[in-house]
């Protein structure tokens, strides 16, 4: 089998292809959360702090030198991680509700009772039908009769 061949196979599986499909949903899907967590979820707390904008924070190892024009600061920006962090939970909670409600509906088909099998056919039903598939075959089965054997004479 051509490598070709293996690979188009592969890429011809549902799985692969919803997966594909996640993974570009997911993609813009961070964006939103992004922006969500930027502009919209941020600000409001940055205002409880007293106008602090955790974008900013930093530790500053090494300062810049006003002297020279090269960007010489060494700083550990611990602010751009909280903000990572609340988007990573926000996504998180996000794909929690979604497989408890995919997990939800699964249960839901689960409990669902199967149809019915049809019940055994009487005793009578069953000798209708062969009776049918007899006669369709062509015809009934011939009688055997039991022949006698002559009488004997007594002496």
């Amino acid at each position: 089998m051509s490598v070709i061949k293996e690979f188009r196979e592969f890429i011809s599986r549902g799985n692969v292809i919803d997966l594909a499909v996640g993974v570009i949903i997911g993609a813009a899907f961070n964006g939103i959360v992004k922006s969500l967590v930027d502009q919209v979820i941020m600000p409001p707390i940055g205002l409880l702090t007293g106008g602090l904008d955790f974008s900013k924070l930093e530790w500053v190892l090494k300062p810049e030198n006003a002297a020279t024009e090269a960007v010489e600061k060494v700083a550990v920006q611990y602010g751009a991680f909280i903000n990572t962090l609340i988007q990573f939970l926000i996504v998180a909670a996000v794909v929690f509700l979604l497989v408890k409600v995919v997990n939800g509906i699964r249960r839901a088909d689960a409990a669902e009772p199967a149809p019915e099998a049809p019940a055994a056919p009487t005793a009578q039903e069953a000798l209708l039908t062969e009776i049918r598939d007899l006669l369709a075959k062509g015809g009934a089965p011939k009688a055997t009769v039991a022949k006698k054997a002559p009488a004997s004479k007594a002496p």
